[in-house]
């Protein structure tokens, strides 16, 4: 105690030194964190890494963690979901519209040791995937029409951009998480009107072809009724001809004094001779 109080100088200095290098070797991991070690400039090991399926707070290696003063140093590595924001970009569907599309991807670091290794931090990772992500997006959408992107097949689209994606982001030791088009639309203008109209001819075409097979089904179904009811009223009259003279008039009686359709009031007037051939059926003769 007297050596402290006579020399403090050299023992604050001491104490100095003593926090100093317990500053540089003890550490604090945080959950959203992994760590990567570096001695002299290369990478040892990982700490807090991230594992498929695991829970925050339960034997993930965050909290309080220790490395070699001065000879190691540590690495910080987002843990979480990060982004990759695509706007404006310019597609050619097969179609040929010309499209902007808006899309995301969200990635995790997945192998902190490999992303330091070739891109050093996540920003200049999301800078590496950002042209490859436009590349994919570009590849996938050039091979679909424009009315893909509308229909239940987006979903496709989408799976097949992450997948393309998932091939470039491997090398950085990266998982792509997922895959979006936020928006495709037309450039305003005259390229968007001319695509309308053709959309709207298309559809015009395809509605006058519907049509045109409706009348030709409907001219054989037609025909083919015919065809059976003549066959049926040829028999019927093979079997019993008086009979179906009889039918024949009656319906001809019907059409005659009360007309067609249900608003026939059953007005007509008609003169005859109580010895016209035509009233046969009401005298009982020609049975």
């Amino acid at each position: 105690m007297n050596a402290i109080v006579t020399r403090p100088v050299l023992f604050g200095g001491l104490a100095l030194a003593l926090l100093f290098v317990l500053l540089n070797t003890v550490f604090v991991v945080d959950e959203t964190k992994q760590a990567v070690i570096l001695q002299l400039e290369q990478p040892v090991r990982t700490i807090n890494q991230y594992q498929p399926g695991e829970q925050f707070g339960r034997n993930t290696g965050a909290g309080v963690q220790i490395k070699v003063p001065f000879i190691q140093r540590v690495v910080w590595v987002d843990k979480r979901v990060l982004d990759i924001e695509l706007e404006n970009q310019p597609v050619l569907s097969t179609d040929q519209l010309r499209l902007e599309v808006d899309a995301f991807a969200r990635f995790r670091v997945v192998d902190p040791l490999r992303m330091v290794v070739t891109a050093g931090t996540e920003r200049r990772v999301a800078d590496q995937l950002q042209p490859l992500f436009g590349s994919a997006l570009r590849a996938e959408l050039g091979k679909r029409t424009f009315a893909s992107l509308l229909s239940p097949e987006r979903t496709a689209v989408m799976d097949n951009i992450q997948a393309g994606l998932q091939r470039y982001a491997s090398q950085y030791g990266v998982e792509i998480v997922d895959v979006r088009i936020k928006q495709a639309n037309l450039p305003e203008g005259s390229p968007l009107d001319s695509a309308l109209q053709r959309m709207r001819t298309a559809r015009e075409q395809e509605a006058t072809t519907i049509r045109a097979n409706g009348q030709k089904d409907a001219q054989i179904i037609r025909a083919e009724a015919d065809a059976k009811a003549a066959e049926i009223y040829a028999t019927a009259f093979n079997k019993d001809p008086q009979f179906y003279d009889f039918w024949r008039a009656m319906q001809s009686y019907r059409t005659t004094f009360i007309g067609n359709g249900r608003d026939a009031m059953g007005e007509t007037s008609i003169i005859l001779s109580p010895d016209n051939d035509y009233l046969r059926e009401f005298r009982g003769q020609g049975r």
